[in-house]
């Protein structure tokens, strides 16, 4: 798997990805013209958006009707370290949606890829190369 990082002008930083183009841009207090949403907000749009397709598919496999379920992330800032120490993921479920699928349905959401990636991190490898 490849991808293609271009600069875009000012703080846009985009991505080529099997013939699409994710776009980025830095929010007006980091310099940029806020016209995308962030690297780090396309990170963490990431996580709830991988769980969201796991209960997608988990509600499609039974027949059970998605409309309704909302994910809600909220993220918890470490002041000292900087860093997001937190993540909930609450799936909000409509009062018809059977019982015995609530414990399943938490299941299929923690086997979102992204979540694994960071549970079990990739070694990186950063390095140049003169064309």
């Amino acid at each position: 798997m490849e991808m293609e990082i271009y600069f875009d002008g000012n703080k846009k930083v985009n991505t080529k990805l099997n013939g699409q183009i994710i776009k980025t841009d830095q929010p007006l207090q980091g310099g940029g013209e806020g016209s995308a949403p962030s690297p780090f907000d396309l990170f963490l749009a990431s996580i709830g958006t991988c769980a969201g397709i796991y209960v997608k598919g988990f509600c499609d496999q039974r027949g059970l009707s998605s409309d309704g379920i909302k994910l809600i992330q909220r993220m918890n800032f470490n002041h000292e370290t900087r860093l997001i120490d937190k993540i909930d993921l609450e799936i909000q479920v409509p009062k018809d949606f059977p019982e015995k699928y609530k414990e399943a349905v938490i299941n299929s959401a923690n086997l979102c890829t992204v979540k694994k990636h960071l549970q079990n991190p990739p070694k990186f490898e950063v390095y140049t190369k003169t064309i």
